[in-house]
């Protein structure tokens, strides 16, 4: 049985697009099934993955509104054992049709709970926001990984986010864990980042992944390319820390 996790932060700019990419993409390279699905407007785990935006027709936006059937909106990438669910921009309106919708929070679970006997992981990468399409996101996983920039402002609305969890898990998905936080855009000559990294660890110790994410020019270079870190550049400090990230998952998931 697969396992389904959410990568989420209402803040933008943390890593959880570069996180979905590359952590489908080292998992992929170490053997596992894995399906992406983009449920961000913004489409940047779809791009990133080399699909051209422009061209999708069928997504996650049909997904959701169930217009089409999982299957009909899978695409293989080019990232090994990688599939992909993508966006478009216009993923955007999913969020007005749904509000009179019965059961609005449970369009993507319904969509594809049934999945999970064909993936080992489906990765969700969620929008920056606390709206409707990540709580369907987080109503339909097993668990959410909530990456966290070291930078000053890092732990400002975490507590938000937390609180959303424990609420999904009260009303929604009781199931929900969390898989870890990770720690990203770390530079170890910044004392600000050190800090972040000790304040962290300290509040919530066993919740963080040991792996943390460094700053890399390659990694911030692979999505122009449409490419993930394991194909632009597997000998880069990114790609050693994503696959480091993925065996991480597995061993705990094993």
């Amino acid at each position: 049985m697969g396992k389904i996790i959410a990568i989420a932060n209402q803040k933008g700019g943390v890593g959880k697009t570069t996180t979905s990419v590359n952590l489908a993409a080292s998992l992929g390279v170490l053997e596992k099934k894995v399906l992406l699905i983009d449920a961000d407007p913004q489409a940047n785990a779809t791009s990133g993955l080399g699909v051209d935006v422009e061209s999708v027709e069928i997504g996650s936006y049909q997904l959701i509104e169930h217009s089409a059937t999982a299957e009909e909106c899978i695409i293989k990438t080019t990232a090994p054992n990688v599939d992909i669910i993508p966006a478009h921009i216009d993923l955007v309106a999913i969020e007005i049709e749904l509000v009179d919708k019965d059961e609005r929070e449970y369009m993507l679970k319904k969509a594809i709970s049934h999945l999970k006997s064909s993936y080992d992981y489906i990765l969700i990468d969620c929008a920056p926001s606390l709206g409707l399409l990540t709580l369907n996101a987080l109503t339909s996983a097993d668990s959410v990984i909530i990456p966290i920039q070291c930078e000053y402002f890092a732990l400002e609305g975490l507590g938000k986010l937390l609180n959303t969890v424990k609420s999904v898990q009260r009303i929604h998905n009781q199931n929900l864990d969390i898989e870890g936080m990770l720690l990203t855009m770390y530079d170890s000559r910044l004392r600000l980042s050190n800090q972040v990294v000790e304040e962290v660890q300290k509040h919530f110790n066993d919740m963080v992944f040991e792996t943390i994410i460094q700053r890399n020019v390659r990694l911030s270079e692979a999505p122009s390319f449409g490419e993930s870190i394991i194909n632009f550049d597997v000998s880069s400090k990114g790609a050693a820390n994503y696959l480091s990230l993925a065996k991480e998952i597995i061993k705990k998931n094993d």
